[in-house]
């Protein structure tokens, strides 16, 4: 494989306790230079790696909560137009469905469905369909107590989106998940462009269904092509963030991949993985 850098970062600072592994990694990726991006980064410069070197390295600092992001070329936030980003688990740290289903007294069936589906074990929209159903009849008021008690951003995401809104890059907020928190989002953050589920909500109450169709995984792909042929621009300038398997078609046509806290399925199939430190982990890249 072509790798000429390696960025190796951590939630807290990587010299000291990690010394003598990046020491290590240095000598095994015969890197010819190093340079400290931040007391939390790494960078090595002029890496050469196979693919069992490679895979020894994401190991090592997978134990050591250490994250590993191989490129081929050092790359610019301007190379980039857009930002993709998923919203639960993703942008923020709740699956907001599930805490709905808490209000419900559910929680545990509700999180059972979601965690299958983002594994990749069950169809999106199958998954989708029997999770709302399960909330009929709830009064509707418990989207803004999950909104107002349980909905906090990621790590790093107010710091992250600062940075790629002043580079002049565009967003896009596009979920699996509900209107209700997406349109309450783009507001709070200045996002320019969201998609999402709409919940159907009569006399005050959930029905128990969705109006129009799911977002998935083909229509979150579908919303990032639209979205960058109104900008014209093409998804290979476009960076994709997600966390679950709804999320790989959209990243599989970004040009920078990244899954955050993600599932292992996730995780290896994106170009970024982003397990330990914060949604701005990302600009340690360019």
């Amino acid at each position: 494989m072509t790798i000429t850098q390696l960025t190796i970062q951590g939630v807290h600072p990587i010299h000291g306790p990690h010394q003598a592994l990046l020491q290590e990694i240095i000598d095994h990726s015969k890197a010819t230079t190093s340079s400290q991006l931040n007391d939390y980064a790494l960078r090595l410069n002029g890496v050469s790696l196979d693919d069992t070197a490679w895979a020894l390295i994401q190991q090592q600092c997978f134990d050591a909560e250490l994250d590993v992001t191989a490129q081929k070329q050092a790359r610019a936030l301007s190379d980039f137009k857009l930002v993709a980003m998923d919203m639960d688990s993703t942008l923020i740290t709740i699956e907001c469905i599930d805490e709905i289903a808490d209000m419900q007294g559910l929680k545990p069936q509700v999180a059972e469905i979601t965690e299958a589906a983002m594994r990749g074990e069950l169809e999106f929209c199958e998954s989708l369909t029997r999770r709302v159903a399960l909330l009929k009849g709830l009064d509707a008021s418990a989207l803004q107590r999950v909104y107002d008690e349980r909905l906090q951003l990621s790590p790093g995401a107010d710091k992250m989106l600062k940075a790629i809104q002043q580079a002049g890059l565009k967003t896009l907020l596009v979920s699996g998940g509900f209107t209700f928190f997406t349109d309450r989002m783009k507001s709070r953050l200045q996002l320019d462009h969201t998609h999402a589920n709409v919940l159907e909500i009569e006399n005050g109450k959930l029905t128990g269904k969705v109006v129009g169709g799911i977002v998935d995984a083909d229509e979150k792909k579908r919303t990032v092509e639209r979205v960058c042929a109104e900008m014209g621009v093409t998804p290979d300038q476009a960076i994709v963030m997600g966390d679950g398997a709804n999320d790989l078609k959209m990243m599989k046509i970004s040009g920078m991949s990244v899954a955050f806290r993600a599932k292992p399925v996730v995780r290896a199939q994106a170009d970024v993985a982003l397990n330990f430190v914060g949604l701005d982990g990302v600009l340690n890249l360019f």
